[in-house]
């Protein structure tokens, strides 16, 4: 309800006590003003002629004091009447005034009270007490002289020209109405009773829907590069037990399940394809206090991959190139007059250089910045570099500069944190450092499997104290598959076997489906094996070479092959196995060598190729690609 058409018109009213006191002596100047006019005027009126005046009349005759007093007598009369006068028309401008500004204050507290009722505020605030002093009332004694005192008591006490409070600060000083602070308290019960209303509905909606996904946690990037991924389903509400029975993955892949609570763990045991949409999907969910089931559903897509491989210039600097699987958007990231050998995390690169007095072994970020030097245990040469990013370490095979047949290190085992924290520790055997043929970090641990130059195959777990595990002879290691703890082993009488690492147990590698003949090297994959078959004629010398690829049925695929000229030198797989990556040496008769403590052709290129489909995606300069684990072999 608006006021403003309906306040009446009321004067100016003063507002300060020096305001009051001008309008009063104002009104008693004009009031003063218009008794003096009156009295001039009456003193300018002549008596009318047939009227004596008092000189004239004899029975009037008064001495010339009497006539003297009589005057001042009135004089004094006349003055004190101006002055009550005066007195009373200040009296009433002053009692005017202030009673205009009381109606004036009235009237804009009932159009307040009426806003207040018609326009609550959305959130009522409750009004502070403000205590306003009130002027005491005088005191009436029961005797009239009492009565005289207590007035006059009242009087000197009461300044009748005390201003009026200010506009603003009677608006602040104004309780709240009862009828305010009852909205107030009602508006707050409303609304906690629907919040309650509200709650409760949710509550009973949750319960009636079932179970739903309130979050969903996966890094897909990481998913592509390493095994153990995870992707983590959070429920609205507590869930029943969850069998694994009841979460599938398409496409299909294996994972094992994790659940407590609100949460759904299921985490990926092999890497997972790049550039492919992946839904999981938990069927028959119920929530820990009943209710009806539901199928909780989640979907990602991955990255699509790129690959770091190395280029060696025998004219210039060698250089690591991070490039997508075209080969258009090669970047180079690391450059050195001689590069060795590399080998990359989800986050690092390892860099082994050579230098005049030895090797060097560098750690840096995959944009290669923030380089940083590894201590080696001495001053010598580094070679085989691996790393486990499991377990945050490097490994490599080190020898000393100075060599001879009774002093220095050759080829022992060296692991070290690649943060670089902690000193190189030698691997030894019934407490000597043991000399090493070959070796490799057990994919997704800190374990390392090895041979040393008697033959004898052992296992040592870096992040226990377990020591060392015989596992017989063995002539070397074809490779390690991952999410299994299996390993290929070809032993001492040419039979090549799958070694379980956790109990000891093996079975002879299935041969393939056709039978290309025995391999010289096998890389397995998540689902099946690489297999690098050399066709010989009958007296030995190579004719042909080609990649097999061999799935865990046994069904044989080949995927690269070469003529007589050329040579194969390594087949590894993507880390989910999705694509391949054969390195070829074109042309071996007129392809030199390097001269590097890796030494290689130095016309070397890595074709990658589609698993699925069998066609070469690319072919592209360089080797020692990262989905590999070791270093080419030659």
């Amino acid at each position: 309800m608006s006021t403003d058409d309906e306040r009446p018109e009321v004067p100016a009213v003063p507002r300060t006590r020096a305001e009051m006191r001008a309008a009063r002596e104002a009104a008693e100047a004009a009031e003063a003003e218009r008794i003096d006019r009156a009295v001039a005027s009456a003193d300018h009126v002549a008596p009318p002629a047939d009227q004596p005046t008092p000189a004239d009349r004899p029975g009037d005759q008064q001495p010339a004091g009497a006539d003297e007093a009589a005057a001042r007598e009135a004089a004094a009369r006349e003055a004190a009447a101006r002055e009550a006068a005066v007195r009373e028309a200040g009296d009433r401008e002053v009692a005017e005034q202030e009673a205009a500004a009381r109606k004036m204050a009235a009237f804009e507290a009932a159009a307040r009270e009426d806003a207040e009722a018609t326009a609550l505020p959305p959130v009522p605030l409750a009004t502070e007490p403000v205590f306003v002093g009130a002027a005491p009332e005088p005191v009436v004694e029961t005797s009239v002289a009492g009565a005289a005192v207590g007035a006059a008591a009242h009087d000197a006490t009461v300044d009748p020209y005390a201003p009026p409070i200010p506009r603003a600060a009677a608006e602040r000083r104004v309780p709240p109405p009862p009828g305010s602070r009852r909205r107030f308290v009602l508006t707050v019960a409303a609304v906690l009773g629907v919040l309650v209303v509200v709650g409760t509905g949710l509550g009973i909606a949750s319960l009636l829907q079932g179970p739903r996904i309130s979050d969903v946690q996966v890094d897909a990037a990481q998913a592509i590069e390493s095994s153990g991924s995870r992707v983590i389903l959070t429920a609205n509400q507590a869930l029943a037990d969850i069998d694994p029975a009841q979460v599938t993955v398409e496409p299909e892949v294996p994972f094992t399940v994790d659940a407590s609570g609100r949460g759904v763990g299921v985490r990926f045991t092999v890497p997972l394809d790049d550039s492919t949409e992946y839904t999981v999907r938990v069927a028959d969910v119920v929530g820990a206090g009943g209710g009806p089931k539901t199928t909780l559903t989640t979907s990602f897509t991955t990255p699509p991959s790129n690959i770091f491989l190395l280029r060696r210039d025998v004219a210039g600097k060698d250089k690591i190139f991070l490039t997508d699987l075209s080969g258009e958007k090669a970047v180079p990231v690391f450059e050195h007059d001689k590069i060795n050998d590399f080998r990359a995390t989800s986050t690092q690169l390892v860099v082994s250089v050579e230098e005049d007095d030895g090797s060097r072994l560098l750690v840096m970020d995959r944009d290669g910045k923030n380089k940083r030097e590894l201590t080696l245990p001495g001053e010598g040469y580094v070679g085989a570099i691996q790393v486990s990013e499991r377990g945050g370490l490097v490994g490599y095979s080190y020898s000393d500069k100075e060599l001879s047949d009774t002093e220095g290190r050759a080829s022992v085992l060296v692991t070290q944190s690649l943060s670089g924290d902690d000193d190189p520790q030698i691997i030894e055997v019934a407490g000597a450092e043991a000399s090493v043929f070959v070796w490799q970090f057990v994919p997704d641990s800190a374990a390392v499997l090895f041979i040393d130059f008697d033959g004898a195959l052992s296992l040592v777990d870096r992040s226990t104290d377990t020591g060392v595990q015989s596992l017989g002879l063995a002539a070397t290691i074809q490779g390690i598959s991952r999410g299994t703890y299996t390993a290929i082993v070809e032993r001492l009488d040419g039979a090549v076997v799958e070694l379980n690492l956790a109990d000891g147990s093996e079975q002879p590698l299935a041969a393939s489906d056709p039978d290309y003949g025995t391999a010289s090297s096998i890389t397995p994959y998540p689902g099946g094996t690489l297999r690098h078959v050399i066709a010989r004629d009958d007296e030995g010398l190579p004719i042909g070479q080609v990649v097999v690829r061999v799935d865990d049925d046994g069904a044989a695929t080949p995927l690269v092959e070469v003529g007589s000229t050329d040579s194969i030198l390594q087949a590894c797989a993507s880390p989910s196995g999705q694509y391949a990556a054969v390195v070829v040496a074109p042309d071996l008769a007129n392809n030199a060598y390097d001269g590097m403590l890796l030494p290689l052709p130095e016309n070397v290129e890595t074709h990658l190729i589609d698993m699925a489909s069998g066609k070469e995606i690319v072919a592209l300069t360089g080797f020692d690609a990262s989905w590999c684990q070791t270093a080419p072999r030659f």
